[in-house]
């Protein structure tokens, strides 16, 4: 075939403004004509392709069927024990399966479906009943319910104007957790996050004891020492840094074998401190250790930072669920003594991420702090009390309006739901622990764990009866990952593992999810024995 046949075949082709025509191939090859030709019709009929912007039904029918995959494969896929928690696949698998690379034309709305299924094919389920990984997890039908309203209305949470039912929703909300705290005159926001909870509050610290700090800055200001106990959460020292005092700043306190801050070692520090001319400025207390669950002792804390003139912060964002129990609240004992509280619903409360507060003893220290003249959006002549417009006394602007999801739960379940969830969650993590008494191949990290955390090793046929010297530990932790990662690769249960301390690797179980049983506890036991016990 001639240039001229293929021109035929192929149609007047345009590429750009030049058109294919025997002058611009001359001195090509028919077998090269042929190539530049067809890669040029399948360039245009690529681009005919391309979907046209949806209609608005088209875009109705792609909504609904997302939701129905939701439906399907998590909130009803997560209730049958045999979906499993995960199925693994390593990053560079994932880019074998999944196109992420982004085009200029857009996608037709099969492909789209098809990719949306993917994203269920290959993400851990965290709502499901064995997924014992983090602190969060469950899957809750009302928040869920809270977070669709939340996304589709789309609201920005500054201003009752834009977002009144969501401004009331937070007010209320805040005003019901403080009085669990026991702040008789508290405020509060919700926050992006426990450790952004902490940054507040260690800010608001400095600026209590400094206040005109707020607008001459750190400079000239003594050094500035925080505290936190060995087995605070990292963003004590992270946060210390943010904020320009410095990791070396932020002094760690000793902790007991329970985990818990040791008050007479903080009183050392806070001597020393002070013996050296700095400033002793602000302490994490926590409620409910990371690793071992511990609640340091409030009451003791909170006479010493009295003494000294020191901001007691309670970290609570992970046994601050122990508030809503009557049977369980002693654990938080004496954190109404303290300056601030930050508190995570998306952990115990198993609110959807993201669902947190920062709790304030005294009202008015929000404003103090973080207020600014900004008359294009926080206007005083508004129709209605402006108090509501929320993003008045903080630091984002932009923010998500979280509230709704938490209150809609407290509205299904109330404070006697929520107790239930909670003493729920105790009886299971108190069932694992007598069952890891009970059974020879596992030993218990720390006897009497306080909280839902359950730290424990297996013991495989291999070390029974060996001596227990370092070889022995370091075998003993040394075979904790393989046996996780062979459980994370058949997909049946996900489990956390970390050292801590001087004590080596063990497993960490943290228990919140309210549709586990003691069945689940029972196999988790099981699981780790079954891939475990040949090593």
């Amino acid at each position: 075939m001639n240039i001229s046949g293929l021109l035929t075949r192929y149609g007047r082709i345009k590429l750009g403004i030049c058109s294919f025509n025997e002058t611009v191939l001359r001195g090509k090859s028919v077998a090269q004509t042929y190539q530049a030709v067809k890669l040029t019709s399948r360039a245009m009929s690529s681009k005919q392709d391309a979907p046209s912007l949806a209609s608005t039904d088209e875009q109705d029918k792609f909504i609904t069927d997302v939701f129905e995959m939701c439906m399907k494969r998590v909130v009803q896929g997560t209730r049958d024990r045999n979906t499993p928690v995960v199925n693994f696949k390593t990053p560079e698998e994932l880019k074998e399966l999944v196109d992420f690379n982004l085009t200029t034309d857009g996608n037709h709305h099969e492909d789209l479906l098809s990719m949306c299924e993917k994203v269920f094919d290959y993400s851990v389920l965290t709502g499901h009943p064995r997924f014992f990984n983090q602190q969060y997890g469950g899957l809750d039908s009302y928040g869920v319910a809270g977070s669709i309203i939340t996304d589709v209305i789309n609201a920005n949470g500054h201003t009752f104007e834009i977002a009144p039912m969501f401004s009331m929703a937070e007010v209320a909300v805040l005003e019901h957790m403080i009085k669990f705290v026991g702040f008789t005159n508290g405020e509060g926001t919700f926050c992006p996050g426990g450790s952004y909870s902490n940054i507040l509050s260690m800010n608001m610290a400095r600026l209590w004891k400094f206040p005109e700090s707020k607008s001459t800055g750190i400079y000239g200001l003594p050094k500035l020492i925080s505290f936190c106990s060995e087995q605070a959460h990292y963003s004590a020292k992270k946060n210390s840094t943010f904020l320009g005092y410095g990791t070396d700043n932020c002094w760690v306190v000793k902790c007991d074998d329970k985990g818990k801050m040791i008050p007479e070692e903080f009183e050392k520090l806070v001597l020393k401190c002070k013996d050296e001319g700095s400033v002793p400025l602000f302490v994490t207390a926590t409620a409910g250790t990371t690793v071992l669950g511990a609640f340091d002792p409030f009451n003791e804390i909170a006479e010493i930072c009295s003494k000294h003139k020191i901001w007691m912060h309670v970290d609570a964002a992970w046994g601050g669920g122990a508030l809503l129990s009557k049977k369980y609240k002693h654990l938080c004992d004496g954190v109404h003594k303290a300056d601030s509280l930050a508190w995570n619903a998306h952990k115990m409360m198993q609110a959807p991420l993201q669902c947190s507060v920062v709790l304030f003893k005294e009202k008015g220290s929000l404003e103090r702090a973080h207020s600014l003249n900004v008359p294009y959006l926080f206007q005083t002549d508004k129709p209605y009390d402006v108090k509501y417009d929320l993003g008045r006394n903080l630091l984002q602007c932009s923010r998500k309006c979280d509230a709704l999801k938490l209150w809609l739960m407290w509205k299904a379940k109330g404070d006697a739901g929520f107790e239930r969830q909670v003493d729920q969650a105790m009886a299971n993590a108190q069932y694992l622990t007598e069952q890891i008494r009970k059974r020879p191949e596992f030993e218990l990290v720390i006897p009497h764990p306080e909280y839902t955390n359950v730290p424990f090793w297996y013991i495989p046929p291999s070390l029974k009866g060996k001596d227990r010297n370092e070889d022995y530990f370091k075998q003993l932790a040394s075979i904790i990952p393989t046996i996780k990662t062979r459980m994370q690769k058949s997909g049946t249960l996900l489990v956390g593992y970390t050292p801590v301390g001087k004590i080596p690797t063990f497993f960490r179980m943290t228990v919140m999810n309210d549709k586990a049983n003691f069945s689940d506890m029972d196999f988790v036991l099981d699981e780790i024995v079954k891939n475990g016990k040949d090593l």
